[in-house]
């Protein structure tokens, strides 16, 4: 999981304190979103919204199909520069991780499998597969504003883990 957060992700360790702190010099911040571009775990624990996206196969589906196993979601567009220039590494991912994660490109393109397919067919993708989210009903309550790319996972229940999202 460390490809998608790379050198952004933030040390889980708090720094050690100076030996004479005060409790009040010491205290924990209280999380906030973080900047984009950056592991964002402001919204850790929230439950994976119900709205329903497109599978490969044609298929309604939602992310509570995908319970069960740790799930990295991806929202993306054909027309997004930084989300083409990742698409290779998720495909990795997905690859290396099988079995233990899925990976879930979900594309917001409104023209949907029209340039999608087009997209994964040249791009000789092995791993993840185009899921379709054209009306933006899954990507407007995910992103809500801050644009494409963004990847968050999800744990095994469901619950948001870490977010990260577009660079500016």
């Amino acid at each position: 999981l460390g490809l998608i957060a790379g050198c952004d992700r933030q040390s889980s360790e708090a720094p050690q304190p100076a030996p004479n702190a005060s409790a009040a010099e010491t205290a924990a911040p209280s999380p906030a979103p973080a900047e984009q571009g950056k592991v964002d775990v402001s919204k850790k624990g929230t439950t994976a919204p119900t709205q329903a996206f497109i599978a490969p196969d044609g298929r309604k589906v939602t992310l509570a199909d995908f319970r069960g196993k740790p799930v990295l979601v991806n929202l993306w567009a054909t027309w997004c520069v930084p989300c083409v220039r990742e698409m290779p590494t998720l495909d990795a991912l997905a690859a290396r991780e099988a079995g233990k994660l899925q990976v879930l490109t979900i594309s917001q393109d409104m023209q949907g499998a029209e340039k999608v397919g087009p997209y994964f067919a040249k791009g000789g993708f092995k791993a993840i597969k185009p899921y379709l989210d054209p009306q933006n009903e899954l990507g407007f309550p995910l992103s809500g504003e801050s644009g494409l790319p963004t990847t968050i996972l999800y744990d095994a229940d469901g619950k948001e883990v870490w977010r990260v999202e577009k660079e500016m």
